[in-house]
């Protein structure tokens, strides 16, 4: 298994879609009880190094690239360089965002702060950030609501700051239609932090309010999956309901201890199961969007263990492809779901509901003995499993 060969098929490339935004290898290592550790490297070295390591692209919030207070000629200055080692080697911006969570002025909200300047400045960045995003050819705008919630229920009224936060996206939207542009929208749930709690905190939560918006069909999400652990839930399922949906449209990957802060951990450090079945879901289902790791190294390192951390990263999802084709390809363990399978037959036609089917069921005579006492074998199934990924079948 170390072989030279094996060594290759781990080796990211281009068409592997994997990319990381400025400010995740960017990181400093700056936390709330310390001041950063590493110093901070150029926008275009990253996207050098990235290339260098195979990634496909490099994603960025607006100030990532352009500092806050730059004038128009050293805005323009900084995004012609960055467009240029963008050409040389061969990287895309596929995704772009806004940060709407730094300013003080934000400390209420963005688009949901009680404060209707304070909205009106948040739509007015989102618009600068969107022509930013396109310039560099970024056709999915993510949409992280960090800052729109509360402490305490005394202070907003929910179904107000739900209304706002509508009326932003819907501005957004036609402002994106009436520009020409071809870009979609992801928005990303969190439960907390750095809020005491989060509006519309799962994936589940954003994928009710899409519908509710003017243009539906320009928005989906952005499912992370340490956002979805720390409020306990299976990122796996989430990701699912928004493949089924037609609504994943981007997705942070990333590893999260239950019950911490959100850490931003090594993709796979953490859960190599979880992220094992995530990868399943992804590759079975041949989704051709991003792979993109929302995540940083740790604060220990240096430069050089920044390039480790963004190595490993890619390397464990092709690692754990490559576990998903051996579970595909196993004859006892899909012998197994086959069995699984045909104790339902391959579709339920029978639920398909008409006026028949009602009088069928109403004297259908079913075996409820046998169906008390099946087992249905997922012990055994999920072994197998833990042997593939251990590395024993």
């Amino acid at each position: 298994m170390n072989s030279r060969a094996t060594q290759d098929a781990y080796a990211p490339r281009p068409e592997h879609h994997f990319t990381f935004g400025l400010w995740t290898v960017g990181n400093p290592g700056r936390d709330p009880f310390g001041e950063q550790v590493r110093p901070a490297i150029p926008p275009t070295r990253i996207v050098e190094k990235l290339a260098e390591l195979g990634a496909y692209g490099v994603n960025l919030h607006d100030n990532d690239l352009v500092p806050r207070d730059a004038g128009a000629a050293e805005r323009d200055r900084i995004v012609n360089e960055f467009k240029e080692v963008l050409e040389a080697t061969g990287m895309r911006v596929p995704m772009a965002t806004t940060n709407l969570f730094s300013d003080p002025a934000f400390r209420d909200g963005a688009f949901t702060s009680n404060d209707p300047r304070v909205r009106e400045y948040a739509v007015q960045k989102a618009m600068a950030a969107i022509d930013l995003g396109v310039e560099l050819g970024a056709e999915t705008y993510v949409f992280w609501g960090g800052r729109e919630g509360v402490e305490t229920n005394a202070a907003k009224d929910p179904c107000a700051a739900l209304g706002w936060y509508r009326d932003a996206l819907n501005f957004l939207c036609e402002y994106v239609r009436s520009q020409g542009y071809q870009l979609k929208f992801a928005l990303e749930a969190k439960p907390n932090e750095p809020r005491g709690d989060i509006f519309l905190a799962t994936t589940g939560h954003m994928l009710a309010f899409i519908y509710s918006l003017d243009h539906p069909e320009m928005v989906g999400l952005n499912p992370e999956v340490a956002h979805e652990h720390m409020a306990g839930l299976d990122f796996t399922h989430a990701v699912a309901q928004a493949l089924e949906a037609g609504k994943l449209f981007h997705i942070d990957l990333n590893a999260q201890k239950p019950g911490r802060f959100d850490q931003d951990l090594r993709f796979g450090s953490e859960d190599p199961k979880a992220a094992f079945f995530l990868v399943k879901l992804l590759e079975d289902a041949k989704w051709p969007g991003m792979r993109h790791f929302d995540s940083h190294a740790y604060r220990t390192e240096d430069e050089e263990g920044v390039w480790d951390f963004a190595a490993g990263s890619m390397r464990t999802y092709l690692i754990l492809k490559e576990k998903v084709a051996q579970f595909n390809a196993d004859s006892e363990i899909q012998g197994l779901l086959q069995e699984i399978a045909a104790r339902g037959g391959a579709t339920d036609s029978r639920l398909v509901f008409s006026p028949e089917r009602v009088q069928e069921l109403r004297s259908a005579s079913l075996d409820l003995e046998s169906i008390r006492q099946d087992g249905y074998a997922y012990e055994r199934l999920d072994q197998l499993t833990m042997e593939v990924l251990l590395g024993v079948r």
